[in-house]
């Protein structure tokens, strides 16, 4: 699997949670993240935004079939091994993560909070932390023929 970390900036627990468990999963060929435009921080929050763009192996089934009725041909058919909705259920069982709280056929997205006290002080400041996974690079099929 190829990982891509360069654009973001190692910000945000949740991501990093994330990013362990799909970097184990045999059906992803590719893993980008980056830290998204909206990442901003002021004196009683700060809210961090990580997208993660991903690829999904593609598997080759050979179709054999004939043209105009006559001239047989072999198509190579090109077909996704996992999906985002199979990432979604998968994520879904695992304690640490649990279900998203939006999802698409485009899309997971998980929003978590948390209220971080530093050591010695008194007042602390809310982290809220966005991160939408997308599929990107992959079409469902591809149908190439060759005599």
């Amino acid at each position: 699997m190829q990982v891509d970390r360069s654009n973001w900036s190692g910000d945000g627990s949740f991501t990093k949670i994330l990013i362990d468990r799909i970097v184990g999963m045999d059906e992803v060929m590719f893993l980008r993240v980056e830290d998204a435009d909206a990442t901003r921080s002021d004196a009683g929050y700060n809210f961090i935004s990580n997208e993660i763009y991903m690829t999904f192996k593609l598997h080759e089934h050979l179709k054999r079939e004939r043209r105009f009725g006559i001239v047989p041909v072999t198509k190579t058919i090109l077909k996704k091994v996992f999906t985002l909705m199979d990432l979604e259920a998968l994520l879904s069982a695992v304690d640490s993560i649990g279900p998203p709280d939006y999802s698409d056929e485009s899309l997971i997205q998980y929003l978590r909070t948390e209220r971080i006290i530093p050591p010695y002080q008194t007042k602390g400041y809310k982290l809220v932390e966005l991160v939408r996974i997308y599929e990107v690079g992959a079409e469902p099929s591809f149908e190439g023929s060759g005599l």
